[in-house]
């Protein structure tokens, strides 16, 4: 990744916003601080505390089970090793995403909450390509990419407007398989820390920093929380920026639309093949998707989630690790990098069913 592109990236963070938000996400358990907003209190003395919620936002997602699927697109991979640059067209990419957020703690004071998930890519070659497939061509499309975490939140209220959010993730990703699960050290560490204001019934705001693979490597970076809703209820923002941001719309307590994007990515060990297990290589893969959304209650708790966008690939390039240890390059950094690899942009569909909080 050239020194332009990083430059463009972190302006590209540092930009406000006005119209969006951060919507639950299922894909990686860092910074999903939305899962918060309509969890209840039990009574815990007499002090007034803030709470975690505001009039108007989505429901939360204690459990969420859907399916991902990515149209045509095309690979141009570096060279590595005896291998030449070389393309590869992939004809869809497609995999399961499950995500489960059990509050264990809910008190007027303190709100702990659990969370795990799980998602994979599988990535179908088209037939009757010549050449030789690259170690990277190889494990998309010999085994595909998984990520399976778990994650803790902690709603820390101070007073009656003030409070703070910290959370910690731990996730093993990587193009391991079931009958060959990558080694525990492996684990990505991801953690955020938020301070903020609950002004009103309608509002709430922060400021934080995070460390997280969003951006496919390991980064550093502050971080926006805005919920918003109007008077009339019929329109909102939900933000969690640089991560997700969505304009909502409001049809109904059980009907709701958001347009907006969000930053999905992660650090993906190259595990499966013996040849390259002990190279230390990664893929930084990262992407921007831009979606609308619908949700509706079908039954009470039981709600669908429609997802329908483009997939902007930012970095699917492969890192080398020296010594095997993560470390950290941020977006001005001159580690080279093993492979400097370029996936083209699909439309997407992203369809799940989810058990929301009352």
């Amino acid at each position: 990744m050239n020194y332009a592109s990083r430059l463009l990236f972190v302006l590209l963070l540092s930009m406000p916003l006005s119209h969006a938000f951060a919507q639950t996400d299922s894909t990686a358990t860092e910074e999903d601080y939305g899962e918060y907003d309509n969890l209840s209190f039990a009574g815990d003395g007499n002090k007034n505390y803030c709470s975690n919620k505001i009039e108007g936002l989505s429901p939360s997602k204690l459990i969420s089970l859907g399916y991902d699927f990515q149209g045509p697109q095309t690979l141009s991979a570096d060279s590595f090793g005896a291998v030449s640059p070389y393309e590869r067209a992939f004809g869809l990419a497609h995999g399961l995403r499950f995500a489960a957020n059990v509050p264990v703690i809910s008190r007027n004071s303190i709100i702990v909450q659990m969370s795990a998930n799980y998602l994979e890519t599988r990535y179908q070659e088209k037939a009757n390509q010549t050449g030789t497939n690259g170690i990277l061509a190889q494990a998309l499309t010999n085994n595909g990419l998984r990520s399976m975490g778990l994650g803790t939140t902690i709603f820390k209220p101070l007073d009656g407007k003030k409070f703070l959010l910290f959370q910690g993730s731990a996730d093993l990703n990587g193009d391991w398989q079931w009958g060959d699960f990558m080694p525990l050290k492996y684990l990505k560490y991801s953690a955020a820390a938020v301070y903020g204001l609950r002004t009103s019934d309608r509002k709430q705001w922060g400021i934080g920093l995070s460390r997280t693979y969003r951006a496919g490597e390991l980064n550093y970076i502050p971080i926006l929380l805005f919920n918003s809703t109007n008077p009339s209820n019929t329109w909102g923002t939900e933000i969690l920026f640089p991560a997700r941001a969505h304009v909502r719309r409001t049809f109904s307590p059980r009907s709701m639309a958001f347009f907006g994007y969000e930053l999905e990515g992660q650090s993906y060990r190259l595990w499966f093949n013996p040849s390259t297990r002990g190279e230390d290589l990664e893929i930084r893969r990262s992407e921007i998707r831009l979606r609308f959304v619908y949700e509706r209650s079908l039954k009470d708790f039981i709600w669908m989630s429609l997802q329908v966008g483009y997939r902007i690939n930012y970095s699917y390039n492969v890192d080398r690790l020296p010594d095997g240890k993560d470390f950290y390059r941020g977006f001005f950094g001159t580690q080279p990098m093993a492979m400097e690899n370029k996936l083209t942009n699909p439309l997407y569909i992203n369809l799940s069913i989810n058990l929301v909080s009352p």
